[in-house]
């Protein structure tokens, strides 16, 4: 979460969205396009996988199968590197704390194992 919320920062989503992602399914600041993105990933993230036919079908409407191709590998690929970071205990760097501590915090994010040694 710390690492990506910078990066989406970075990438030019404005604040006020970013903060916003906790009621991305109320936001006006929000596409139905990313929403269902954003539910898309939420149940593609679950254990166990949540992906219904009927969300892969809302999926098809707002993205083409190469960018729903891509969205998986993205949404494999974060699960891969939390799982990582999360079983070595990673240190965080001062940017990601501050974002996260902004962002996250709110919502019960706790940096915890991950401070620096």
């Amino acid at each position: 979460m710390a690492h990506n919320a910078g990066g989406s920062l970075r990438s030019g989503i404005k604040d006020e969205k970013l903060a916003a992602v906790w009621e991305f399914r109320t936001s006006p600041l929000y596409t139905e396009a990313e929403r269902v993105a954003l539910e898309f990933a939420i149940a593609a993230a679950s254990q166990p996988n949540d992906v219904t036919d009927e969300l892969f079908a809302r999926m098809k409407q707002h993205w083409t199968d190469g960018q729903i191709v891509e969205i998986t590998a993205l949404i494999a690929y974060f699960g891969f590197m939390n799982r990582f970071n999360d079983t070595m205990a990673t240190p965080l760097e001062e940017e990601p704390i501050a974002v996260a501590e902004k962002h996250a915090a709110p919502h019960g994010w706790k940096l915890g194992k991950h401070r620096s040694a």
